[in-house]
């Protein structure tokens, strides 16, 4: 008798084991099945969708990095609207491979192919026009940057991503690009007051800097 429970006890503890093992073994298919699912969409989000930096440096002020700020922007990159969409608008700020370096910068479109810009210095010649598939960027800051007025347009292909959203830090969190407009809540004279003026200044001034070519009857798309 003892030795039959013996044997009931060795055949319940082997099953056991069995059915661990067994479990241990689905659990390791199951992970590796969701690595093989998960990755490759991981992988494409952050090579075509979006992404979460840190923006350096001060060219890109006030818009970015301002002096009365602690912190560095983190901003929300769109990766889609340039890569897959390849959308590209006037005033757009973007990340983008320089031309000198091949470093990733953040700069702003000011013109795009076929639109005559007046020039500041460094750049040899007062105006340029943009040519087919190139782009004329420039930051915000122009005593900071290094941006066109030292190597001249960009083609298009070296645009990564556009800056989209600040996320941080929490006072200025919201969308780039929303069109400036007179700040009727500020009260005239103070600090806010005075930024959104000078915001609006220079933008008024790129603008005025940029003759925009005029599009074919035919074109589908229209730039900003």
């Amino acid at each position: 008798m003892s030795r039959v429970l013996r044997g009931v006890r060795a055949s319940l503890s082997s099953t056991r084991k069995s059915w661990h093992a067994f479990l241990e073994q689905q659990s390791t298919l199951r992970w590796t099945l969701s690595v093989l699912v998960w990755l490759p969409l991981g992988i494409f989000v952050a090579e075509y969708g979006a992404n979460v930096k840190a923006v350096r440096g001060r060219s890109m002020q006030p818009t970015l990095n301002p002096d009365d700020s602690p912190w560095r922007d983190i901003v929300l990159f769109d990766i889609f609207s340039v890569r897959l969409a390849q959308r590209y608008n006037r005033g757009d700020i973007v990340a983008l491979r320089s031309p000198s370096d091949s470093k990733l910068i953040v700069k702003r479109i000011v013109a795009l192919e076929g639109d005559v810009v007046k020039t500041l210095p460094p750049y040899p010649d007062a105006e340029v026009r943009v040519p087919l598939g190139h782009a004329w960027v420039e930051g915000d800051e122009p005593f900071r940057t290094e941006d066109s007025n030292r190597f001249g347009p960009v083609p298009l292909g070296l645009v990564e991503s556009r800056l989209a959203f600040i996320l941080w830090p929490w006072n200025r969190i919201g969308p780039l690009g929303k069109p400036l407009v007179p700040r009727h809540d500020a009260t005239v004279g103070s600090p806010d007051w005075r930024r959104n003026k000078a915001e609006r200044e220079r933008e008024q001034w790129r603008r005025a800097r940029v003759t925009v070519a005029v599009p074919p009857a035919d074109s589908p798309h229209v730039p900003t």
